[in-house]
């Protein structure tokens, strides 16, 4: 990719020469040609009062030359500069917030590797921003949507405990809710914050080693109240791994796996946990049964805001699988899915040590 950037900006480079010289080439052709006519036409001596010589044609021709090539520059410089002046507009449109900007040379200029490079980058660049803005507006609205369904909740079963007539059952039972609905709201801002810190974040500053094994067996423990309520049969059969790494922000990428396995998959459905050694990395395997997620879905769904489930049928802001990427990176890993036949697994493979 670097290699075919430099190209292109070298075939660019050459182009705008061979233009310039084009033009400086035609004004000395006119130059030469006005004094060679001069000179034919014995007009020369006359122009200088007879004391024509060498170095006063030589001066002449430049003078000429200078004045054609300024001639020729603005009566060529709407055409020449054409391409730069599409690439300034494109550029302010992108400025304005207008991300449906496109840009194009014509034809001719298209059919030149290096304008048609440009373009595709341009419009490249365009479509990401316009995929970003709209996620954007997406994730507002599904924000807006996941925040106010519990603090609905908290608001109504308040309301009902407020007034007192109830049994001893009932107010537990209520109060159960609202608590469980002040942990999710707890879990989206948590995930949000996260995603901004680790966004800015570059390098790890707190790796150490610790046992994998064991953090996965705490995370699947924290979720307990969530799958026990499903009656997901977990299949954990973990032996013991140790890696080098930032406890706590693998912490967060098991938690959001774990709790997105649970939340997709099926009642009474499965969920399974595996971790794979090769020499100098490990991968750890998280699968559910539920929903297949499509090919199209599988390629998105690691983009922050972006939801593969638009019904709102569950739980999510979005935020989860970007923060799983992110993390992975920091971490020199990478993460993938693989779904098909109803079943979802999600790897992430990460280096044993971190240089």
């Amino acid at each position: 990719m670097k290699r075919e950037k430099q190209k292109h900006r070298f075939a660019l480079t050459m182009f705008m020469a061979l233009v310039f010289f084009v033009l400086q080439t035609v004004a000395v052709i006119i130059a030469t040609a006005a004094v060679y006519l001069l000179i034919r036409l014995s007009l020369l001596d006359d122009l200088f009062g007879g004391k024509a010589n060498f170095l006063t044609v030589i001066l002449f021709m430049a003078a000429i030359s200078v004045a054609a090539g300024l001639v020729i520059t603005l009566l060529t410089s709407k055409v020449s500069i054409k391409p730069i002046n599409r690439i300034i507009d494109g550029i302010n449109r992108l400025s304005g917030g207008d991300y449906q900007a496109r840009l194009s040379f014509g034809k001719i200029l298209d059919a030149n590797p290096t304008f048609s490079g440009i373009a595709d980058s341009f419009n490249t660049l365009a479509r990401e921003l316009e995929g970003t803005q709209m996620l954007r507006q997406d994730f507002v609205n599904n924000f807006s949507h996941e925040f106010k369904t519990p603090i609905v909740s908290i608001a109504g079963f308040a309301k009902v405990l407020r007034r007192g007539d109830l049994t001893e059952d009932q107010k537990q039972e209520y109060l159960a809710v609202i608590e469980e609905e002040s942990m999710r709201l707890s879990a989206m801002a948590t995930n949000v914050l996260n995603m901004t810190r680790v966004e800015n974040q570059t390098i790890l500053s707190d790796v150490h080693s610790f046992n994998l094994s064991e953090q996965l067996r705490g995370c699947v423990l924290l979720l307990e109240g969530k799958w026990t309520k499903k009656e997901i049969d977990l299949q954990i059969d973990l032996e013991e791994h140790r890696i080098e790494a930032d406890e706590e922000l693998l912490k967060q990428v098991w938690i959001n796996l774990v709790d997105n396995a649970i939340k997709f998959s099926t009642q009474g459905g499965a969920v399974s946990l595996e971790i794979r050694e090769k020499k100098e990395s490990l991968s750890v395997s998280i699968s559910n049964t539920g929903p297949t997620i499509h090919a199209d879905q599988q390629k998105r769904i690691f983009n922050k805001f972006y939801q593969a489930d638009r019904s709102h049928s569950t739980e999510g802001n979005g935020i989860g699988l970007a923060l799983v990427k992110r993390i992975t990176e920091l971490h020199r890993g990478k993460v993938t899915v693989s779904s098909e036949n109803g079943l979802t697994t999600f790897t992430v493979t990460l280096p044993k040590k971190q240089a």
